[in-house]
């Protein structure tokens, strides 16, 4: 069975993210600085690319301050989440959708709400 997650794309949830964060350049969330490098990608999510600031020296990535970060649910997930929810599905429902167990479900919901 094809299910939504299947037809959507982790990386392009992240040049999204991308898109939106940062519309003209990357820029330390800390203290603001344009001066950073490329610190390669997460290895856990392999499409998220992490960050060295050279002004404050702290490191971030892409999820860094945002709703999305500190989470181990892929970014195509959450994005589908909040979609879903646009939608007023039930947790049930998205957890069906998401083939995740239904307290998953319910924690990303309730996240969005109090976080």
């Amino acid at each position: 069975m094809i299910t939504i997650q299947h037809l959507v794309d982790n990386a392009k949830c992240y040049e999204k993210i991308r898109e939106l964060r940062w519309p003209d350049d990357v820029f330390c969330p800390h203290c603001g600085s344009k001066a950073i490098t490329k610190q390669g990608k997460d290895e856990s999510q392999p499409d998220r690319q992490r960050y060295d600031c050279k002004d404050c020296h702290r490191k971030f990535d892409d999820l860094t301050y945002t709703i999305f970060a500190g989470h181990h649910q892929p970014l195509k997930t959450w994005i589908l989440c909040l979609y879903f929810m646009g939608l007023n599905m039930s947790n049930s429902d998205i957890a069906r959708e998401l083939d995740l167990n239904e307290s998953d479900a319910q924690q990303m919901t309730r996240h969005r709400y109090c976080g």
